[in-house]
């Protein structure tokens, strides 16, 4: 066997290995994924997974940044053809739908139960939704500018919501099914009242900006252009 063949079958047992820790993970449970347990599932030596990663915790959270990897590759070029907010909150609905029939809802509620008590665990499942956060974030970066309250949103901060909120459907699912689908209706109802927004004129986008100023406390005219709200108990005495 040449040195090449060697590396290509290294490679493919690695992957064997993040792949079979994944599917354990979302069949089994974190509980049950033992090193006999995910080499058994990849269809490999149980001495493997000690020779390519250490330990199980290790092998796990390799697996975990891995999962992340592929998902989101998956999705990107989808993501960066959204324009619109609407468009975003439609993609949302469906990658809900087509995450959960991959089996992918099971493996996030299995990841982030075990990032309680795994530490390492806990920063690759952090890391693998900061690879969502930073796409999220791209996506809001381009839209926002062309909505009336763009310059009222904080993108990164905004994106990190739409990930906690999809975490927390995701699981929310799992107990409430009929719950979390009417979660999922309020935000198409939603989606259309972006829409309406949206399509108006820029005389209107000018009023609902001003009145976003004026109902953020005209943090604008006390900030010296900075989104700082007034201090406490000032009484405003200039327009915005």
């Amino acid at each position: 066997m040449s040195p090449a063949d060697g590396g290509r079958t290294a490679d493919s047992t690695r992957t064997k290995l993040l792949e079979g820790a994944l599917r354990t993970l979302a069949e089994q449970g974190i509980a049950k994924a033992s090193a006999r347990a995910i080499a058994a599932t990849a269809g490999v030596n149980q001495a493997l997974v000690f020779y390519h990663f250490g330990s199980v915790d290790e092998l796990l959270s390799a697996a975990c940044r891995h999962g992340a990897e592929q998902r989101v590759a998956r999705y990107r070029t989808r993501l960066a053809g959204i324009g619109s907010l609407t468009e975003l909150l439609a993609f949302g609905r469906e990658m809900h739908d087509e995450e959960r029939a991959a089996g992918q809802v099971a493996l996030l509620g299995q990841l982030l139960a075990g990032a309680q008590t795994h530490d390492r665990l806990k920063a690759a499942t952090s890391a693998g939704l900061d690879l969502w956060i930073v796409e999220i974030e791209k996506v809001l970066e381009r839209v926002l500018p062309g909505t009336p309250f763009g310059e009222f949103t904080d993108s990164g901060g905004l994106a990190r919501a739409v990930a906690a909120s999809f975490v927390g459907l995701e699981l929310y699912e799992g107990v409430d099914p009929a719950g979390a689908g009417a979660a999922l209706d309020a935000l198409e109802q939603l989606g259309i009242l972006v829409a309406a927004l949206e399509g108006l004129g820029p005389v209107a986008h000018r009023a609902v900006r001003h009145h976003l100023r004026r109902a953020a406390g005209g943090g604008r005219c006390w900030g010296g252009g900075k989104q700082t709200p007034p201090p406490p108990n000032h009484e405003k005495t200039k327009e915005c």
